[in-house]
């Protein structure tokens, strides 16, 4: 048996039922952020994630554009739990002949970025490599009120997204802003009850919440915010590294959010009951069976 014949979740899952933690964890594998016991208020988020050329990015791609990606995806974690980022560590590994040059456009991707979001960039480590890898650790904070996990979605609850979903490959991808300021002003101002960022694609991370909360979903054809540079309904649904957020709230707070008029916020469908499964409604009105697809590594 190979990591191929078992795939990526299988693998997680394989490693994670083998982890045992202390009474410090609220949270470990299995979301967006683990989540550790901070102090009386708030909780400590700490996520990572790794950018593979080859992968994640060709030679081709601007080396500032993937310096920048390496921070944005772990602030987009952040984003998920409606945390605030605060410190990261970024590991590289690195072919001796690249050139340094390369290296500094790439590194300046990276400062801007935590710049922006006010991140201290606070170490790291360097190996050679037959390919550059880097590697992000980041730590941030939330509120104990404000935390949002995958499992809390519940029947009846309206799922919105943050954004227009798919052509993420036309280069929004490596060029998206993560939605940290959608996440903290919903935190401040609603109860959200669960949460995701869209990374593997809009039916398999909406398949994450449903699994962890242990509900169904209907979603509709016509409600789905698709990019300009969308190809299909397929692309909207599957290809992922969108990075908008998804999420799902009460209907009655859910009624006072559409109130707003706000243009960042799109209801796409409605949390029912487990027995339900997961199903789209298309545009003729016809109910059909999701089987969550999107981008997996094996």
């Amino acid at each position: 048996m190979t990591v191929k014949d078992i795939g990526e979740f299988k693998l997680i899952e394989r490693f994670s039922n083998k982890l045992k933690t202390d009474s410090t964890v609220v949270k470990g594998s299995g979301d967006d952020c683990a989540v550790l016991k901070l102090d009386a208020r708030s909780y400590q988020l700490l996520t990572c994630d790794m950018l593979v050329e080859g992968i994640d990015f060709t030679p081709k791609i601007d080396p500032y554009l993937v310096g920048r990606k390496s921070i944005a995806v772990s602030i987009s974690d952040i984003a998920a739990c409606s945390g605030q980022p605060r410190y990261c560590v970024v590991s590289m590994g690195i072919p001796k002949k690249t050139s340094v040059k390369l290296l500094d456009r790439l590194f300046k991707g990276m400062l801007d970025i935590a710049k922006e979001f006010k991140i201290n960039i606070v170490g790291g480590d360097i190996s050679q490599s037959p390919k550059i890898t880097i590697d992000v650790s980041m730590l941030g904070r939330v509120e104990k009120k404000n935390l949002t996990l995958r499992s809390s979605a519940r029947s009846g609850d309206l799922i919105f997204v943050t954004g227009s979903l798919g052509g993420s490959i036309s280069g929004k991808h490596l060029k998206f802003i993560p939605r940290i300021n959608e996440a903290r002003f919903l935190a401040k101002e609603f109860k959200v009850n669960a949460m995701i960022d869209i990374s593997d694609g809009l039916s398999q991370d909406l398949a994450h919440i449903l699994k962890q909360s242990k509900v169904g979903a209907i979603i509709y054809e016509d409600l789905i915010p698709m990019d300009e540079k969308s190809t299909s309904l397929s692309d909207a649904l599957n290809s992922g590294e969108d990075f908008e957020l998804l999420f799902t709230m009460s209907r009655k707070i859910a009624k006072r959010l559409l109130k707003r008029n706000l243009v960042n916020f799109k209801p796409i469908g409605e949390i029912v009951g487990e027995k339900y499964g997961f199903t789209l409604i298309n545009k003729d009105g016809k109910p059909i069976k999701i089987s969550p697809k999107g981008y997996r590594h094996f």
